[in-house]
């Protein structure tokens, strides 16, 4: 059945409005329950297609916010602030992951792209899920997040790398890059200096009271740019998008009340629009069908063990078994950038549709699963330690 322009436009702008206060209720996370929502709407249950370019048009722009956010999300002072060797050995653990990933892969019959999908996690729900519990500063805290964060850039600009190598081959392709990453490095150092030179002007850019809303306007102005010139140097718009999230990131560290303004222009609205629209695109009976089902369910076996394997070796950090276990669990929460990855892979023929829902699965189970479980784990603990101090 297809919908109407308008009927298609009212029905999703109703559940971006109605979904969130559902997902409080269910005790889930809201992405989960708007992807769910395109599911029953779309190809798996009713089979309901929407008509005109208006959703598809918000949901990419959902799409592109959503990447700056999780850029913004990297904490450029906390990195900063880590000594030579914690961050030689973060690196460390991640090629321990991408290396058990692209075994994976291998055994998955899978190319490397599949080994940058399974490396990835989601700096979104791991930030979250640390301030929720109140370990966010702590050691364990810290080094979640810094795994987190070197996860989602450097899968990223991996991701980048292997696209160019399959469209061109080894060659000078591989330079197309480099006016992007001069001009995110430019920035980064002069948007610094300025704040660091300009600390009133600054605070005034990121106040409450800017009757003109100069922060989300230059925001979104950033966003754009990036994302533009990497369609003119033929990168993905997502790596743009993500470097333009760094940027602001990196120059403004006290960046609350303008996170909070961007977020519900994302997050209230153009964001779930995204989420609806992968649900109505996915496709259950190619997760189920006889030939896949076992590729799933591996593939569900395998995206855990990269993470967890690895996080033991927190063990020679100090860290107890348990702690690098919940770590493990905590860094296989994926969501945005598995997503991405996924959309880029089909777009590029380097996975079928059938694989691309079986990812889209996964993110689903681990961003439920990661940070409920994480949670779970920490809560005993707190009240085993409780016992034994009375």
């Amino acid at each position: 059945m297809i919908l109407n322009q308008a009927l298609s436009l009212l029905l999703v702008s109703l559940a971006a409005a109605v979904l969130p206060g559902l997902s409080r209720l269910l005790r889930m996370p809201a992405p989960v329950l708007e992807i769910l929502f395109g599911v029953i709407l779309g190809k798996s249950f009713l089979h309901l297609q929407f008509s005109g370019e208006w959703l598809h048009f918000l949901g990419y722009l959902g799409f592109l916010l959503l990447m700056f956010h999780a850029g913004m999300e990297i904490d450029f002072g906390m990195l900063l602030k880590q000594r030579v060797g914690q961050l030689s050995f973060q690196l460390f653990l991640f090629l321990v992951t991408f290396g058990l990933a692209f075994l994976s892969a291998l055994y998955l019959g899978q190319s490397m792209f599949m080994a940058l999908v399974l490396t990835t996690t989601s700096l979104g729900l791991v930030m979250p899920t640390l301030r929720e519990v109140g370990i966010q500063r702590t050691h364990l805290g810290q080094t979640i997040l810094i795994a987190a964060s070197l996860a989602d850039f450097l899968t990223l600009l991996g991701i980048t790398f292997f696209i160019l190598w399959h469209q061109h081959g080894v060659g000078w392709h591989f330079f197309t890059p480099l006016p992007l990453l001069a001009g995110f490095a430019v920035l980064l150092w002069a948007g610094r200096l300025w704040a660091w030179w300009n600390p009133e002007r600054a605070q005034r850019f990121l106040g409450a009271r800017d009757s003109h809303e100069l922060g989300v306007r230059l925001s979104l102005a950033l966003l754009f740019l990036f994302v533009a010139v990497s369609e003119l140097v033929h990168l993905e718009p997502v790596l743009g998008a993500f470097m333009g999230g760094c940027v602001l990131s990196f120059v403004f560290r006290e960046k609350g009340e303008l996170e909070s303004k961007l977020s519900a222009i994302g997050f209230g609205f153009l964001i779930p629009i995204f989420f609806i629209n992968v649900g109505v695109q996915f496709d259950l009976n190619n997760v189920l069908r006889p030939g896949q089902l076992p590729f799933t369910l591996k593939l569900l076996f395998l995206a855990a063990l990269v993470k967890i394997v690895p996080s033991i070796l927190l063990k020679l950090q100090r860290f107890s078994l348990k702690e690098g276990l919940k770590a493990g669990l905590l860094l296989s929460s994926r969501l945005s950038l598995i997503m991405a990855a996924a959309e880029i892979g089909v777009v590029e023929k380097l996975i079928t549709p059938a694989v691309k829902d079986s990812i889209i699965l996964l993110a689903l189970l681990t961003c439920f699963l990661g940070p409920t479980l994480f949670k779970s784990t920490h809560k005993v603990e707190a009240r085993s330690a409780e016992k034994k101090n009375e």
